[in-house]
């Protein structure tokens, strides 16, 4: 007698931190077939290709390829795959961009032990789901209007640190990237929303994204 299929969504799992994917995995159980670990961007395109999950849940800031760039391949490697993004960046310009992208939820860390599940089912029903703590700013961040200023504006300072922004790095984790102070990041930010016209993050970060600076 054949034994029945296994219909729990396929779950692949996501975060340089060990203990907390061992914490996510068995957070997860059994209401989910966790089919892998990975602790970074390359081994989840490697795991993705093998066992080919129902849903990625993904961090953000990741070893040798971030969470941004892997989902964006994610999704030519395994286009049905849903992408969750769980992490600590409470940025809701960012949660709105990386939505518009096709993420189907953006949860932080700090609600995952009420929210991860409801994410993964929200995701397979087609779906959207965002911590409800931050639900209200992501969608009024989503409603911003699109911008067409030229790129030829910024410096080549300004487009390195737009394409961290973008990746989701706080000031702090580009100005160690750079070797710069996080005040001449903030300098730089906010004389690029000055250039172009924005009053928010979420616009800058919107700008960065269509035109590929997070590739």
């Amino acid at each position: 007698m054949k034994a029945a299929p296994d219909m729990r969504p396929k779950v692949l799992l996501a975060d340089d931190h060990s203990i907390l994917l061992e914490a996510f995995q068995k957070l997860l159980e059994p209401d989910c077939l966790v089919i892998g670990t990975a602790t970074d961007g390359e081994q989840v395109l490697t795991l993705a290709a093998q066992f080919l999950p129902d849903v990625v849940v993904l961090d953000i800031s990741m070893p040798r390829l971030s969470g941004i760039e892997a989902a964006r391949l994610l999704r030519q490697q395994v286009p049905s795959v849903r992408i969750v993004f769980l992490t600590v960046n409470e940025d809701p310009g960012l949660a709105a961009s990386l939505l518009r992208e096709g993420a189907a939820g953006y949860l932080l860390k700090t609600s995952a032990a009420h929210d991860l599940f409801e994410a993964i089912r929200a995701a397979m029903e087609g779906r959207t789901h965002v911590t409800p703590s931050i639900a209200e700013a992501v969608r009024k961040a989503l409603r911003l209007p699109a911008t067409k200023a030229g790129l030829e504006r910024l410096s080549e300072r300004q487009r390195e640190i737009l394409h961290l922004v973008v990746e989701g790095c706080t000031m702090k984790e580009i100005a160690s990237r750079l070797d710069i102070t996080p005040r001449t990041v903030a300098f730089h930010k906010y004389r690029m929303m000055e250039l172009l016209g924005f009053e928010t993050t979420a616009e800058l970060i919107q700008y960065g994204i269509r035109h590929g600076l997070g590739d």
